[in-house]
């Protein structure tokens, strides 16, 4: 396997999901991706806002989790990446007025390597003037500007629609992250084998939003068919979700998330006809580990020997259904006395991204360990991505 390297560009307000999800689903995929800032170095971070559609002419916003960069913007070098990533948001409109930015993004399109543009960044493309005769789509409220700088403008069908011409990939937004990192992928001379896997999420109200959206996602690009539930809801239904954060305090904080969409009805749900059950963490799970078709669900993948994927605080609900006896197995650390004392052998989650697996148990502490939590799925689940 030939390692890629991947560039992706940030700002402060650059949409929530369009940056993390990309980031960790790649390198859960094994291609390392640097994170940049004009302005900012490697240990700095950016600030996220969520935006959702609203009852009102245009989307909300709110606060998301802060991204730490993991590169310095004025040591970075093209020729050493295989491809760029731009996210949305708000970020993209101060990016694109940015030299530094402007030349640097020019640089990656005239190489011809592939650039994958999402939601509010096709911008930056146009002030790169890379779009000229070029075929672009992006968040609707960009297409002036875009069609202003020569591009051949698709209108959206739903905020999910992707288009690609040449090496640029664009997409309206973070709805469309699975074919978008997929066509990424792709591009990157990446090969998905996955076997028609069928994956199950288990969800409630106050999950932790990136440990519900960034699995989900990732396992969609993949080309895994994936099912989200929550007891006493139905497919179409939303779950409110957490943002949890570690901002300095001797806690996480917490902010209000994303409205996660469940694809399927929980009451009915056939254990037999999934491969793997995946369990976020965040606050849904203190009370999910009180319902008993929670529990005899749960039963079912760990007696079937299925692949069980749960982090953060999700292993509560795995203790209480009296399944980690003999396991060996990490969590939040504030989830640690109950792993225990359901007869678990703790793994110390040090650093805060490490992850294990212990026969058909794959189990993680906090959302900054998901390139690892999804590789270890992966494997158990004979998915792999090879370049």
């Amino acid at each position: 396997m030939s390692e890629r390297r991947v560039l992706l560009i940030c700002g402060d307000y650059v949409e929530d999901s369009e940056v993390m999800v990309p980031f960790q689903a790649l390198q859960a995929y094994g291609v390392s991706v640097d994170a940049v800032c004009p302005g900012k170095k490697a240990g700095d971070f950016c600030r996220t806002a969520i935006h959702q559609s609203s009852v009102h002419q245009t989307y909300s916003e709110s606060r998301g989790h802060n991204f730490t960069l993991n590169a310095s913007f004025d040591e970075i070098d093209h020729t050493q990446y295989h491809g760029l990533i731009l996210p949305g948001g708000r970020a993209p409109e101060y990016l694109a007025v940015n030299e530094s930015v402007v030349v640097l993004v020019r640089n990656f399109v005239n190489s011809g390597k592939p650039v994958a543009s999402i939601c509010h960044a096709p911008l930056i493309l146009a002030a790169a003037g890379s779009v000229n005769g070029r075929k672009c789509t992006g968040y609707r409220a960009v297409r002036p500007a875009l069609i202003a700088a020569g591009a051949l403008w698709v209108e959206p069908a739903t905020l999910a629609a992707c288009v690609v011409d040449g090496n640029i990939i664009s997409c309206c937004s973070y709805k469309g992250h699975p074919e978008f990192i997929r066509l990424f992928v792709k591009a990157l001379g990446g090969i998905i084998t996955t076997p028609n896997k069928r994956i199950l999420f288990l969800c409630g109200d106050y999950m932790e939003d990136y440990e519900v959206t960034v699995p989900f996602q990732s396992l969609q690009a993949l080309g895994c068919h994936v099912d989200a539930v929550c007891p006493k809801k139905k497919a179409g239904d939303t779950c409110p979700t957490a943002v949890h954060d570690f901002e300095g305090d001797q806690t996480y904080s917490e902010k209000p998330g994303y409205d996660f969409t469940l694809t399927a009805n929980f009451e009915g749900i056939d254990a037999s006809s999934y491969d793997a059950l995946v369990i976020p963490g965040g606050r849904a799970p203190s009370y999910l580990a009180l319902d008993e078709t929670v529990i005899a669900l749960v039963k079912k993948f760990m007696e079937s020997r299925k692949p069980v994927a749960s982090i953060c605080h999700g292993q509560q609900i795995l203790a209480a259904a009296g399944v980690l006896k003999g396991m060996k197995c990490t969590a939040y650390p504030a989830v640690k006395l109950n792993v225990v004392l359901a007869g678990a052998t703790w793994l110390e989650p040090d650093p805060i991204h490490r992850c294990f697996t212990d026969g058909n148990l794959v189990t993680g502490a906090a959302w900054p360990g998901h390139p690892e939590f999804i590789s270890q799925l992966m494997a158990l689940l004979g998915i792999k991505v090879t370049f």
